[in-house]
């Protein structure tokens, strides 16, 4: 293997290292295509990403989140564990998703949607399962981060009626509480834990600011650009606009529920 290859992609896996500038880059594609192709799959299903579907959908982020901490937590070895790394942990949580898709709507027929849910919902309380026997070591902790989470989110939702803002409707106000949850979630872990960000831009601008409150404003300068661009481009594609509506939940979802999890149980 080219060590520059092994270097920016195969050692950040092994070593769970985070991120570099060009893996970063390289997994963002890697999203872009996916989204490509889970769409052309939906289509081939005839099933439309909807705002029912979307909701559906959400538990398979909670599981995904909660089992790359059952890999932080290291109760899985190696060569299994290195499936729960990003980006091969986002592989597997849509291909675990799919099954459960496909395998729902053969079963259940006209009911499969809300099976569906449910087995998202118990994958998650699965992996939770497995987690149990460690023990809370900060049960105060998700109160907390949920708490700066809400309060930021109503802040920036009440500021927005004031001006022209894409964030409007259930989606984008979901959306945008996912990513101020994810934003708390590293401010109390960096500023009050001393856990470390690995996202390359973050990290840089934390470092810059000397305090992760810095990611809130962050992630607000590219979220509603974001939104805005989303809404514009693809109001002629439902599907399209509400499965990429459904990626940047996950973008902030996931590492906030990973974090709050991590936090309280002290991993």
């Amino acid at each position: 293997m080219h060590p520059w290859i092994y270097h920016h992609y195969v050692e950040p896996i092994l070593y769970d290292a985070g991120y570099n500038p060009v893996n970063t880059v390289t997994w963002a594609l890697i999203l872009g295509g996916m989204i490509l192709l889970i769409l052309r799959l939906l289509r081939r299903l005839e099933v439309s990403f909807d705002e029912r579907f979307f909701l559906a959908t959400a538990p398979y982020v909670l599981a995904g989140a909660s089992l790359r901490v059952v890999e932080d937590a290291e109760l899985v070895a190696a060569p299994l564990k290195y499936l729960l790394i990003t980006p091969l942990i986002y592989f597997l949580a849509a291909a675990g998703t799919m099954t459960a898709l496909l395998l729902c709507r053969q079963a259940l027929g006209d009911r499969w949607l809300l099976g569906y849910a449910a087995v998202g919902l118990l994958w998650t309380a699965g992996n939770l399962a497995l987690l149990a026997p460690l023990g809370v070591e900060r049960s105060t902790i998700p109160i907390a981060i949920l708490a700066l989470g809400v309060a930021a989110t109503a802040l920036v939702a009440a500021g927005s009626r004031l001006i022209s803002s894409p964030i409007s409707g259930g989606q984008s106000l979901l959306i945008l509480f996912a990513h101020m949850f994810d934003a708390a979630s590293t401010y109390v872990g960096v500023d009050w834990f001393g856990y470390v960000e690995k996202h390359v831009v973050p990290s840089l601008l934390i470092e810059a600011a000397g305090t992760a409150l810095v990611m809130f404003p962050l992630k607000l300068l590219i979220l509603i650009p974001v939104l805005a661009v989303v809404d514009g481009a693809l109001r002629d594609d439902p599907s399209l606009k509400n499965l990429t509506l459904f990626a940047l939940l996950t973008l902030g979802l996931a590492p906030a529920v990973r974090n709050t999890i991590r936090l309280t149980l002290g991993i």
